[in-house]
């Protein structure tokens, strides 16, 4: 049965007013690179996000193990993952990371997911900080899902949108960028976090036989950031799920 969740996809991203569309790229490439005060740490607390999602790959006996990462952007978990060797991501934006010391170690880069040649298979597929972005986030996922063995996992590390610690967080962030730039910061976020940590989670849940998740923090209500680890990747479903978005 289609949990409910999945009908509130795909969602609809709110157009950016101009005064923040005027400063967003300066903005966007200050916060990844951590040249702010709360930025950068947000930066050192993300590492979580990071250490979490390499955690199966610090063995180097992993090293062949097939990687795809979703929504790479600035190609900051590579570091993370030193030892992984067939290394593929899905990012549509390639200013993010062109010029990135650590594209040598990046295989194949697709624009979108979709763009993955039928019959690539991966062991694991990742993504940090990304899924809360995505507005069709159940047919990307589903998408994954056709792409992953049938005994590799999907390690997907997220902000605990949705949550009263996370909006408390984003306070401190919301301080600075008003100093910056007059602006409300709330309004950035909702346009850019358009999923909640528990709709991500749901949709993960729904695709995946088992999901495990880990919080950095107290417990999911209590936390700033979450981690969900998938196995045993429901194929049919993901199948089923994707041709009927086909014929909407």
């Amino acid at each position: 049965m289609k949990p409910e969740i999945l009908d509130s996809f795909p969602k609809i991203r709110l157009e950016l007013p101009p005064e923040f569309r005027a400063i967003y790229e300066t903005h966007y490439r200050k916060n990844r690179q951590g040249k702010t005060n709360a930025t950068s740490l947000s930066m050192k607390m993300e590492r979580w996000l990071h250490i979490m999602v390499a955690e199966d790959v610090q063995d180097k006996k992993n090293s062949n193990l097939e990687t795809l990462e979703i929504g790479a952007g600035m190609l900051n978990q590579l570091p993370f993952e030193p030892n992984v060797m067939n290394y593929d991501i899905v990012e549509p934006f390639g200013e993010l990371y062109r010029g990135s010391a650590a594209l040598r170690r990046v295989r194949n880069i697709y624009p979108n997911i979709d763009d993955v040649p039928t019959g690539v298979m991966y062991d694991r597929i990742t993504s940090i900080a990304a899924f809360e972005h995505i507005l069709n986030l159940p047919e990307v996922v589903a998408r994954a899902v056709t792409l992953l063995n049938q005994s590799g996992s999907m390690r997907v590390a997220i902000p605990n949108e949705g949550t009263i610690l996370w909006k408390l967080g984003t306070f401190i962030t919301g301080y600075e960028f008003k100093r910056m730039y007059n602006l409300n910061y709330q309004i950035l976020m909702h346009y850019e976090h358009v999923n909640t940590a528990d709709e991500i989670e749901a949709v993960l849940n729904y695709f995946f036989q088992s999901t495990s998740s880990s919080v950095f923090g107290i417990s999911k209500g209590l936390a700033f950031y979450r981690f969900i680890r998938c196995l045993h990747p429901d194929i049919e479903r993901a199948k089923q799920y994707l041709g009927k978005t086909l014929h909407r």
